[in-house]
C-alpha cells in the first residue's frame, strides 16, 4: 500500500497547557533552593529560559484503573528535570472539577525514564513514585482534593512525600523504572538486572519505606563488569553510565491472567525479550524479538539505542495468556507479535502469531525520512486488537493506526493502515488593501491572540527576542499589556511618510507594517514548533481515545466526522463519494485561484446576505450577490475548463439529489441529538470541545462559502436560456441553506474566538465565549463512552445548521451585559432574531452603552410581545440578566413592562426616557386593582422626581396632584418647591396653582425663611415667600416675612449700606417702603402684623423674645426713625460713649 493512499478517518485536536498561575501550586520537597525559583523568573526571556520553562523533557498520561474522579492525569518533567507537574485531564466529571495543577520542586533534578504512576485499589488515590540523580526514591500519594483545594495541600503536604534511600543503588545505575502497584516498584539498572521494591506496610518512619529485591541475569561477573570506567566489548556507553547489553531498555508487567503470579516482559539493548519471573526473579524465556537466531558475534550488529524506551506491548483479558508485540528499531524496523502463555505459576510458553510474516510499518510519506518514535497497542473488545503508531521527522510527527485482523494478517498489514490527520499548516491572514475593512494591526493581532493559538509564554518571549533584534529596552514596556505592548514595538518600527506627491503615503505604510508583523510572525511559529515536538503517544482503554503527549501541548485523536473524512481524503475519495468530492474539490480549487480583493469583496458582500433581512426572491438575490461580489471578472477560460472537467458539460453531474448528499455532510449527526449529559464537560473538556470546534468552523466556512461562489457562477455559465442550472437544479434552495449554514457557522466563529474573564474572577482564568455560554449543554451520557466519537458528533450537531443545540445571541449578550461588556454584546447585533425577548435585548445593549435613543426605539418596537399576558418567556434565556422582580413585570401587561424600563432608564439617570415610559405605563393601569394603584402610585413618584429632574415642573405639578398618597403629596411637594427655587424658576413657581397645597406650599417656604440667617448671600426665600403671599393676597403675611427680613438685614449691618445716590437709599429703608406698601393693601383695622424677634438678636437675652403686635402707624415709625439715624450718621450726628444722646435737631 502506497502511504500516500491511505484515508484519513481520524482527526487532532490540539490543547495549549499553559494554566492560568493562580492554578498552579509549587510544592517545595526538602532540600530544594527556595530561592531558585525568584531567580529563574528574572532571568531574561530567551530562547533557552522558553524551553527551560514550558517544554518538557519528558510527559505523558496516567490513566486510573480503579478510580474515577479526577482518573487521568498528565504529568510533566521540567526546568531541566528540577520540577515534575502533575494536573487532571478528565474530559468529563462526576464531582467538583479538579482545576489545580502541582509543581513538585526537586533539589536534584529527575533520573531519565524514572516516574511512574500507580493507582490503588485500597483507597481513592494517585500514587506516584520518582527516583532522581541522587538515587533517593521519592513516594507520593496524592488524595483528589489537592487537586481541588489549596487549603487540603497545606494541610496535608506532610503526607503526600516520603524519601527512601535505596542501598541497591549505590553500586548499579538506575535505568528503567515501572510501577507494578502502589505497593511494588521495578527498576531496571545498567548491568542487565533489576531491583525489586515492596513497600513496608508497617513503616511508620523509624524503619525502612521499601524492601529491596535484587533480581541478576548472570551473576556476580556481570555485575562487577559494569562497575569498572571503562567499556568492554560488551557495554554500551549511554550518558555516564556503562550499560550492559542485557540492561532492559523497555518493561512491561501482566499476570498473565493468573492469580498470586507476577511476570516482566523486557525488551534488552541486545535485541532480545527476556520474561522474567517476579516471584523468584527467575528468566523464564529468552529470544530475539524478531524471533530470528543470531551468532553470539553479532550481538552488536543487532544492539538497540539505550535512548529507546517503548519496545514492548501486552493486551489480553483471557486466563492464562496475553498477547505481546515487541518492535525491533533496527533498520527499517520490525513489529512482531507473540502469544504468551502461562504454564502453572513459573512457566510460560511464547508463540509467533506470525511467523511467515515479515511485519515492517508503512511509513506515513515515502518522501521524508520518519522515524517509529511510540507505539501502543489497543484491545478495545475481546477479539479486537489495535495499533496506534507514532512517527517523527524532526519537529514533525505523524500518527497512524492498524486494526489487526489476524486471519488475513499479511494483507490487513499492507493495505488497512488509518491515518490521523494533523493540520501542521501555518496559517497567515490575507495581504491587506485598500478595500480591507480591517487595518493591518487589528488584522495580525486577530490571528496571533486568537484563543488557543499561541500562549502567553511563547508570545513574550517572541516579543522579547524581537525587542533584542531592534535593540529595544523591555523595560519600558512591561507594565503595559500584551497586545499593547507587541502593537507598541511593531509600531515603532514603521511611520507614516509623505510620497513623491506630497500626500500621506498609506499604501507604503500598510506595507511596511504588514513586513514588520510578518517578521514577528515567522519567530512565533518558530517557537510554537518546538512546543509541538511529540513526546509519546498514549491510549485510554476506557474512553478508546489516544493522545499525543507533545513538549507543550496534548493532541485528542478523534475520529473524522463526514465533512471531515470527504475533504481530508479528496484525492483518494470512497467509490459512493466520487460526485460529492468532485463537486467540493472543485468549489476549493475555484475559490482558491482567486485574488485576495475578490476573496475580501466576496465575503463583505456575504456578510449582508448573512445579517440583512431580504425582500429579494432567491433569484435575485443569486443575482445580487454576482454583481456585487463581481468576482467573474477575475475568472479565466481555464479555470472554467477545471470545473467542466470535474462536474460534466453544462455541469451534468450537479443535481437536486447531489446538493442532497452535499447537505447531509454539513447536517447534524442523529446519533449526536437528544443526548443524555448525566456526565458534563469539566473544564479541560470544554477547552478540548471549543478548540475542536474552532477547527471544524473553519471547515464548515471554507466548505459552504466555497460552495457558495461556485453556485452563483454555475446559475451565469451557460451559452443558451435552456442550459441554465436553475432549469433543473433548485438554486434558489440550496443558496438559501448555504447562507443559513454561513449565518450560525459566523456566529460560533465569534463565540470560539471571543475570549473573556468571568466577572469576579481573580485567578486570571480566561476562557471563550462559546465555553461560557454552551459549557453547560454540553457532555457525555457515560464517563467511559468512546469519547474519541463523541467528541466528533459534539462538535458536528453544534456546528451543523439543523443542530438540536439552541444557541440564541439574545441569550449571549445577556450574559455579555450582566458582565459588563456591552461593547461585545453589540458585536452580536447582527445575528439577532426578531423575537420580542430578543429585540428587547438589543434595548438593554444600547442602554448599556448610553445610546438612549436606540434603547428606546428597540424597548417600543418589542412593547407588545413583552407585555404580553398570552405569552411567557424562558427565564433562562437571560442568563441572569433580570432577576425574579424584573420578570414579574414581563408578560403581565404593557403597564408592568413600561414600569420595567421606567428602573432601567432611572438607574442611569436618564430623566427624559423615565419621563416617557411613566407616562406610557400610566396609560395602561387599571385603576379597579389595588395591585395595579401601588404600582400606579410608583410611576407616579418616578414620574414626578423624573420630571423635577428635567425642570418639566408643569408636568411635576400636573403628577402631583394626582398623588393619593398625603405623606408622599407633601415630601414631593416640599421637593419641588425646593428645586423651583433652586434652579430660579421662581416666577413658574408662584404662576402655579398647587390646589390644596397653598398653605403648604407657603409654610415651606416660611420654613426655609425662618432657618436662613444670611439674607445677603443665601438664597432669597424671602422674596419668593413675598411674592407669594402678594400673588395669593395675603398682604399681612407678605409684610411679615418682609419685617423678618429687615431685622435679619439689620443683624448682618446692612442698614447703613448705600447702594446708589441716594444716600437714604439702603437695603434696610428699600424694605420698610415695601412693608408699609403691603400693609396699606389692607383695611385699617387689619393693618398690623406681629413681630416674632430674630433668633439670636439682642433683644431676646437669655430666654425667648417676647411675641408683640406692630401696627402700620409704628412700622412707620420705625421706617422714619432708621431714615433720622442714616442723616444723622451722615452729618456726623452720633455719640462716642454708650450713654450719649444724638443731637438730632
Amino acid at each position: 500500500m502506497d502511504s500516500g493512499e491511505m484515508q484519513y478517518l481520524f482527526k487532532e485536536t490540539r490543547l495549549n497547557l499553559e494554566p492560568p498561575s493562580s492554578s498552579v501550586v509549587t510544592v517545595r520537597l526538602p532540600g530544594s533552593d527556595r530561592g531558585q525559583r525568584k531567580a529563574n523568573d528574572l532571568s531574561p526571556e530567551d530562547e533557552t529560559t522558553f524551553r527551560s520553562k514550558n517544554l518538557a523533557s519528558s510527559s505523558s498520561i496516567y490513566h486510573r484503573q480503579f478510580h474515577t474522579s479526577p482518573r487521568s492525569f498528565l504529568w510533566r518533567v521540567l526546568e531541566g528535570g528540577k520540577i515534575l507537574s502533575v494536573r487532571a485531564v478528565d474530559v468529563c466529571q462526576n464531582k467538583e472539577d479538579a482545576l489545580l495543577v502541582l509543581n513538585f520542586h526537586f533539589a536534584t533534578p529527575i533520573q531519565p525514564n524514572c516516574v511512574a504512576f500507580s493507582d490503588p485499589q485500597e483507597h481513592d488515590a494517585l500514587c506516584f513514585f520518582v527516583l532522581d540523580q541522587s538515587y533517593q526514591l521519592w513516594t507520593f500519594t496524592l488524595r483528589p482534593d489537592l487537586f481541588r483545594k489549596r487549603s487540603a495541600i497545606d494541610a496535608g503536604l506532610s503526607d503526600v512525600a516520603k524519601r527512601h534511600v535505596p542501598a541497591g543503588l549505590s553500586f548499579k545505575h538506575p535505568y528503567r523504572m515501572v510501577a507494578v502497584s502502589a505497593d511494588c516498584l521495578l527498576v531496571t539498572v545498567n548491568d542487565g538486572g533489576m531491583i525489586r521494591f515492596d513497600r513496608n506496610p508497617h513503616s511508620d518512619g523509624s524503619n525502612t519505606l521499601w524492601k529491596e529485591t535484587f533480581f541478576n541475569v548472570q551473576g556476580w561477573t556481570q555485575n562487577l563488569r559494569s562497575l569498572l570506567p571503562f567499556q568492554g566489548k560488551h557495554t554500551v556507553k549511554h550518558g555516564k553510565m556503562n550499560m550492559e547489553y542485557s540492561a532492559a531498555a523497555s518493561v512491561q508487567v501482566t499476570s498473565l491472567g493468573v492469580d498470586e503470579c507476577l511476570f516482566a516482559v523486557t525488551v534488552c539493548l541486545d535485541h532480545r525479550m527476556r520474561i522474567w519471573d517476579l516471584d523468584d526473579g527467575q528468566i523464564l524465556h529468552t529470544s530475539d524479538i524478531l524471533g530470528i537466531e543470531r551468532a553470539p558475534q553479532e550481538v552488536g550488529k543487532w544492539s538497540i539505542e539505550p535512548s529507546q524506551s517503548n519496545l514492548v506491548q501486552i493486551v489480553g483479558h483471557s486466563r492464562g495468556s496475553r498477547i505481546c508485540a515487541t518492535y525491533s528499531p533496527v533498520g527499517a524496523g520490525e513489529f512482531k507479535f507473540w502469544m504468551i502463555r502461562a504454564k502453572g505459576t513459573h512457566a510460560v510458553t511464547v508463540e509467533d502469531l506470525f511467523p511467515t510474516i515479515s511485519l515492517v510499518p508503512i511509513t506515513p510519506s515515502s518522501s521524508d525520512v520518519w522515524t517509529l518514535a511510540d507505539f501502543v497497542l489497543a484491545n478495545p473488545q475481546k477479539d479486537s486488537i489495535s495499533i496506534w503508531t507514532l512517527w517523527k521527522n524532526n519537529m514533525t510527527y505523524k500518527v497512524q493506526k492498524l486494526d489487526l485482523d489476524r486471519e488475513n494478517m499479511a494483507q490487513c498489514w499492507e493495505e488497512s493502515w488509518e491515518l490521523v490527520y494533523i493540520d501542521t499548516r501555518i496559517t497567515t491572514p490575507q495581504a491587506s488593501g485598500p478595500i480591507d475593512s480591517t487595518d493591518v494591526t487589528e488584522k495580525w493581532l486577530q490571528l496571533i491572540l486568537q484563543p488557543g493559538r499561541f500562549t502567553k509564554s511563547t508570545l513574550n518571549t517572541a516579543l522579547s527576542i524581537y525587542e533584542q533584534g531592534l535593540g529595544v529596552s523591555r523595560d519600558a514596556s512591561r507594565a503595559r499589556g500584551l497586545a499593547e505592548s507587541i502593537c507598541s514595538v511593531l509600531g515603532s518600527t514603521a511611520s507614516l511618510e509623505r510620497g513623491a506627491t506630497g500626500a500621506m503615503d498609506y499604501d507604503q505604510f500598510r506595507s511596511s507594517s504588514e513586513i514588520q508583523w510578518r517578521r514577528f510572525y515567522r519567530l512565533l511559529v518558530e517557537l510554537d514548533k518546538q512546543r509541538g515536538e511529540a513526546m509519546g503517544l498514549t491510549f485510554d482503554p476506557e474512553t478508546d481515545m489516544a493522545w499525543v503527549v507533545c513538549a507543550d501541548l496534548l493532541g485528542a485523536i478523534r475520529d473524522c466526522s463526514d465533512l471531515e473524512r470527504l475533504y481530508y481524503n479528496l484525492s483518494f475519495p470512497e467509490e459512493d463519494q466520487a460526485q460529492e468530492a468532485a463537486l467540493v474539490s472543485s468549489a476549493l480549487s475555484f475559490v482558491d485561484g482567486f485574488s485576495d480583493n475578490f476573496v475580501q469583496t466576496s465575503n463583505a458582500v456575504l456578510r449582508s446576505e448573512i445579517f440583512e433581512e431580504s425582500q429579494k426572491t432567491d433569484m435575485e438575490r443569486i443575482q445580487y450577490f454576482s454583481d456585487k461580489a463581481g468576482f467573474w471578472r477575475g475568472i479565466t477560460d481555464e479555470d472554467c475548463a477545471q470545473i467542466v472537467d470535474a462536474l460534466g458539460q453544462n455541469f451534468s453531474t450537479v443535481t437536486d439529489e447531489l446538493y442532497g448528499k452535499v447537505f447531509g455532510l454539513i447536517a447534524a449527526p442523529e446519533n449526536a441529538k437528544r443526548r443524555e449529559l448525566s456526565h458534563p464537560l469539566s473544564e479541560f473538556g470544554r477547552k478540548l470541545v471549543s478548540k475542536a470546534t474552532q477547527d471544524s468552523i473553519e471547515l464548515y466556512w471554507k466548505i459552504c462559502f466555497t460552495q457558495l461562489i461556485l453556485l452563483v457562477h454555475m446559475e451565469f455559465e451557460f451559452d443558451t436560456d435552456d442550459q441554465a442550472l436553475h432549469n433543473r437544479v433548485d438554486i434558489g434552495t440550496a443558496y438559501r441553506k448555504f447562507v443559513e449554514a454561513l449565518r450560525r457557522v459566523e456566529f460560533l466563529r465569534w463565540l470560539a474566538k471571543t475570549e473573556l474573564s468571568k466577572k469576579g474572577a481573580e485567578d486570571g482564568r480566561a476562557s471563550t465565549a462559546l465555553e461560557i455560554n454552551l459549557g453547560h449543554l454540553l457532555g457525555f451520557g457515560s464517563m467511559n463512552e468512546p469519547i474519541a466519537t463523541s467528541i466528533t458528533e459534539l462538535v458536528s450537531n453544534l456546528c451543523a445548521p439543523d443542530s438540536d443545540i439552541e444557541i440564541s445571541p439574545s441569550t449571549v449578550q445577556c450574559y455579555l451585559l450582566k458582565n459588563e461588556r456591552a461593547d461585545l454584546a453589540l458585536d452580536l447585533a447582527p445575528f439577532a432574531e426578531q423575537s420580542p425577548f430578543s429585540i428587547y435585548v438589543q434595548g438593554r445593549v444600547f442602554l448599556a452603552l448610553q445610546d438612549f435613543s436606540s434603547a428606546s426605539i428597540h424597548f417600543r418596537k418589542a412593547a407588545i410581545g413583552m407585555g404580553s399576558t398570552d405569552t411567557k418567556i424562558d427565564r433562562y434565556l437571560s442568563s441572569g440578566l433580570l432577576d425574579s422582580t424584573e420578570w414579574s413585570l414581563i408578560n403581565h401587561g404593557l403597564a408592568k413592562y413600561y414600569s420595567h424600563l421606567v428602573a432601567l432608564y432611572e438607574k442611569y439617570k436618564a430623566y427624559s426616557y423615565v419621563v416617557e415610559f411613566a407616562r406610557l405605563s400610566i396609560q395602561f393601569f387599571d385603576s379597579s386593582s389595588s395591585n395595579d394603584n401601588l404600582l400606579k402610585t410608583d410611576m407616579l413618584s418616578r414620574l414626578f422626581n423624573a420630571a423635577v429632574a428635567t425642570a418639566q415642573f408643569q408636568l411635576a405639578h400636573m403628577t402631583l396632584t394626582s398623588l393619593k398618597d398625603d405623606a408622599l403629596k407633601h415630601s414631593s411637594l416640599r421637593k419641588l418647591v425646593s428645586k423651583m427655587c433652586e434652579t430660579n424658576h421662581n416666577n413658574d413657581l408662584i404662576k402655579l396653582p398647587f390646589p390644596g397645597m397653598q398653605r403648604d406650599v407657603d409654610e415651606i417656604l416660611a420654613q426655609k425663611c425662618k432657618s436662613i440667617m444670611d439674607v445677603i448671600n443665601g438664597f432669597p426665600y424671602h422674596q419668593i415667600l413675598y411674592s407669594w403671599r402678594i400673588r395669593h393676597g395675603n398682604f399681612r403675611g407678605a409684610a411679615s416675612i418682609l419685617l423678618d427680613r429687615i431685622q435679619k438685614l439689620r443683624l448682618a449691618g446692612e442698614g447703613d449700606k448705600i447702594d446708589g445716590d441716594d444716600v437714604l437709599d439702603t437695603p434696610v429703608t428699600r424694605q420698610y417702603i415695601l412693608l408699609i406698601n403691603a400693609l396699606s393693601c389692607v383695611d385699617t383695622k387689619q393693618a398690623w402684623i406681629y413681630d416674632e424677634g430674630v433668633p439670636g438678636s439682642e433683644a431676646k437675652g437669655d430666654g425667648e423674645a417676647k411675641r408683640k403686635v406692630v401696627s402700620l402707624a409704628d412700622i412707620r415709625k420705625q421706617y422714619q426713625a432708621e431714615l433720622d439715624r442714616i442723616t444723622a450718621i451722615q452729618n456726623n450726628q452720633f455719640g462716642f460713649k454708650a450713654d450719649d444722646v444724638m443731637d438730632l435737631s
